[in-house]
């Protein structure tokens, strides 16, 4: 299963973004599709926040129009959102070490780890700092050559 990291949600989302054409092309064909794709809760929340924030983006999503979006993606019958289960903290604590990870980059370690115990095989996202978490494969679809 492919899961979806925030930035490919708000390239898709945001206009203004010079990934736009690229992420939206990439979201309608996991959303159309038959095979099974995921989110993570924390990454449908770290969207919201990131395109209402008015110091990230002016003018700012207005929540109506995010939330709105939101419904769309979760609309699709193949989508599958992902949160944290019983083996989480185990999963974490692994990924926190693995990765030497400290400070912001925690929450991509909750990412890994919330992908790692639903059996999420690639992760599509523009972070390089993914690559740190064993187990995970990367994938930056935006880029030629990529899907």
């Amino acid at each position: 299963m492919i899961a979806v990291d925030t930035n490919i949600l708000v390239y898709a989302h945001r206009k203004d973004s010079p990934f736009h054409r690229d992420a939206v092309r990439v979201m309608a064909a996991l959303a159309e599709g038959k095979a099974p794709w995921a989110v993570p809760w924390t990454c449908i929340h770290e969207f919201l926040g990131v395109v209402t924030h008015p110091r990230i983006y002016l003018p700012a999503t207005p929540l109506a129009v995010a939330l709105d979006q939101v419904e769309m993606w979760t609309e699709s019958p193949s989508l599958q959102l992902l949160g944290e289960n019983d083996g989480h903290w185990d999963a974490l604590k692994a990924a926190v070490l693995a990765g030497k990870v400290t400070g912001p980059l925690v929450h991509d370690a909750r990412v890994a780890a919330i992908c790692g115990s639903h059996g999420v095989r690639e992760l599509w996202t523009a972070d390089r700092d993914f690559s740190r978490f064993r187990g995970l494969t990367v994938r930056n679809p935006l880029v030629s050559g990529a899907r």
